[in-house]
This record gives structure tokens, sequence and C-alpha cells, in this order.
């Protein structure tokens, strides 16, 4: 059976267009996605996909049996928003004060109903199991990791995963697939700077900590150009520092906070030992003492070589006018890789800029908006991609 799955993309589109801009208009943040849930397990339901409801607080899976046994396939749509006063003035702007979409999830989440739709209607002539995982939380907070200790990788566990990401960094109608690591790990740096407080005008009298903490900041750059190999790829981010509350008082105490990128263990492993010892080994020359206190946010999103191949032979297939762009990678982090831990996955991104149009505002921008063709390309790469799959691709 031959199906034209762009031609079945285009015609669910205008579900896809109103699901995608209800969500932007209706936006809630990590572990609050209540509406969000509760439209798509109806979505689900009417469907009549068994669901399960409430996993990770707001989480939906919905199971969906092929025409006989085969290899289970996860398929990952992100739902959560951002705490960002939306500035896009699109007559779909968020109607929540302080929430919006400024990352995508909305266009994931309707992506991914219509998906269900496509796969649903044809799951006559597809084999094995498709395990759809609607997820909270995806923006920092673990939803991933929560769902996965709450058995989203059992019953049944996923042979395969797919995702996808709209993505503002390039044009719509490119489509990014690459193997090996495409997203870095991301660590969680506090960094608490401690001296002696005094009178501005007597510094002698104390130890002071601003200066100590300006000290690290410069000293924690030469991390990753002294330490790690010129080949690899790191970063080290100080992004807030507080300390002190007027102008003729040292405080005695001086918070930070920033973030560590890595794509390999290795390297990561040698960008903690270092900054442990730049931290301590800096604030102990100004007199002062430091506790550093690292978490562990999410780990490298790595795309299984063979899974990308088949997606990337599915693109020239599906979307022939789309152009596929070779070997892109962000140092960004997606929870996605707690779903792809030790499942071979695939982690695509499907281009929404628009510059004629004004969608040109990076991610996490309150101007943030999407060229909704890329929900196209995504309904059709993603249903595409999973028919080939489940069929022996």
């Amino acid at each position: 059976m031959t199906i034209d799955y762009l031609a079945e993309a285009k015609d669910l589109f205008p579900y896809t267009q109103r699901m995608r801009r209800d969500f932007h208009a209706h936006p809630e943040i990590g572990f609050q996605e209540y509406r969000t849930s509760g439209i798509v397990a109806n979505e689900l339901r009417e469907l009549g996909i068994e669901i399960t409801t409430g996993v990770a607080e707001t989480g939906v899976i919905g199971i969906i049996e092929g025409n006989g046994p085969g290899p289970v396939l996860l398929l990952r749509f992100d739902m959560d928003a951002l705490p960002i006063t939306e500035e896009t003035n699109a007559p779909y702007q968020s109607e929540n004060p302080g929430v919006m979409h400024a990352c995508g999830h909305d266009g994931h989440t309707a992506v991914g109903l219509t998906v269900a739709k496509l796969l649903n209607r044809y799951k006559d002539v597809w084999k094995g199991t498709v395990k759809l995982v609607f997820q909270p939380a995806e923006e920092g907070l673990g939803g991933a990791k929560r769902m996965v200790e709450e058995g989203v990788l059992e019953n049944p566990r996923p042979d395969y995963s797919l995702a996808m990401h709209v993505w503002n960094d390039i044009p719509v109608g490119e489509i990014a697939v690459t193997p090996g690591p495409v997203m870095a790990h991301a660590d969680l740096m506090t960094i608490k700077i401690t001296g002696k407080g005094a009178h501005g005008a007597s510094p002698h009298l104390g130890k002071d900590p601003i200066l100590a903490a300006a000290q690290v900041v410069n000293a924690a750059q030469s991390i990753v150009a002294r330490s790690v190999d010129p080949m690899e790829t790191a970063v080290v981010s100080i992004t807030s520092i507080h300390g002190g509350t007027t102008f003729n008082v040292i405080p005695p105490m001086v918070e930070m906070q920033g973030t560590i990128r890595t794509f390999k263990p290795e390297v990561r492993e040698i960008v903690l030992r270092r900054l442990r010892e730049v931290v301590n080994e800096v604030a102990a020359g100004m007199d002062c003492t430091a506790e550093i206190e690292l978490q562990d946010v999410s780990p490298a999103v790595v795309n299984d070589a063979k899974l990308t191949e088949l997606v990337k032979s599915t693109l020239t297939e599906v979307l022939p006018e789309a152009h596929y762009l070779p070997g892109l990678k962000t140092m960004g982090s997606e929870d996605m890789a707690f779903l792809m831990d030790d499942v071979p996955g695939c982690f695509i991104f499907i281009g929404s800029m628009n510059e004629e149009k004004g969608y040109y505002y990076g991610h996490h921008h309150p101007k943030f908006d999407i060229d909704e063709e890329a929900l196209l390309h995504g309904v059709t790469l993603i249903t595409a991609s999973a028919m080939n799959l489940l069929n022996g691709g």
C-alpha cells in the first residue's frame, strides 16, 4: 500500500494548526500542563487509543497496536511552556499572563496528536507497537526523568525512539538529522564564595567575596581554553551573580550560578574536576572559602547511526523539496536523552524560521514564533519514519 504522507499531513493541517494555536494561547509551565494534557487525553480517547494519564503529574501515554507483532517505537512530544511574558501580538498570543510557548512545544504537541491520527488510521498496514509519550516539564524541570522513574520505558519497553524539535536557527524547509551527539550534556553549578563583610571604605578589615567572585569568573574561562583539547567542545558559563545590598558595604558572601555543557563523558569529567580546582584555589588565593554544588540536569542526546540513516532516507523520499542539513549540533540540552538511554533513538531538527514573515527570534525570546509549515514537515517525517521503521525499514 502506497501512502502519500505529505498529502495526508496537508489534509490534516487545519487540525494541526488549530490545536497548535489553542495550546499556544493557553500555555502551562512544567508539571502544570493540566489543560493541555486533558485535551491530549481526550483526543487520543476519541481515536480509541489506549491511554494512561497522570504519569509524572501531567504526562500522557498512548498505545497503538499494529497488525501483528513487531518492534516497539516510542514517539516523544513535550508539552510545557516557559515563564516568559509574550510580545508577539499574534492573534493566538498567550492568554496566561507571564507564561508563553517560547520554545515550540505547542507545535510538538499538535504534531504528536496529528501523527497519532495517521498511525491509528493506518494501523492495519504496520506491525508492532507505537508508544506515544506526551511529556511534561522538559524545560529543565526533569519531566523525562520523572517519566522514566514512573515506568515509561517499561510495559512495553521501546526498541526505538524518535523525537523532533521545531528549530528557529534554520529556515523552514531545512531539516537536520545528524548521527552521534547532537545536544549537550547539561550540568548546573552553584558557587558560594564566603569572605568577611566590612565597610566599603575599610576593605582591609574584610575579606572581599565580590573581588574573589570576579577572579573566579575570569579563571573559569581558562578551563575550556587551557584544559580541554581544542578538537573537543565544552562550554562553561557563569550566568548569575548575587552579592551585597548597598553601595558602601562589602558583603560576607556572593552566590553565582551557571551551566556547563559537554558532549563526551571524558571531557565532562575534565571540566568538572578543573572547575572544582579553579573555584576553590582562586577563592583561597583571595583569602575566601568556596562551596561548589553541581547538579546533573540532562545527559547528551546521542543519535543512533542506523536509525538516523533511516530517517534521512525517509526525508528524501517523502519531502523531496526539503533541504537536508547535515552535521547540525547544538550545545543546548534536551531531556529526551533520558528516554534514549539504552534505546536507539533519533532526534530531528525541523527548520521553522522565516525572516520574511518575522519568525526569526530565537527560542526562549518573548517574540518567538514559528512558520507553521514546519508542523507539516514534522507530521510528514515522523509518520513516514515510524511506518518505515515498523515495517522493517
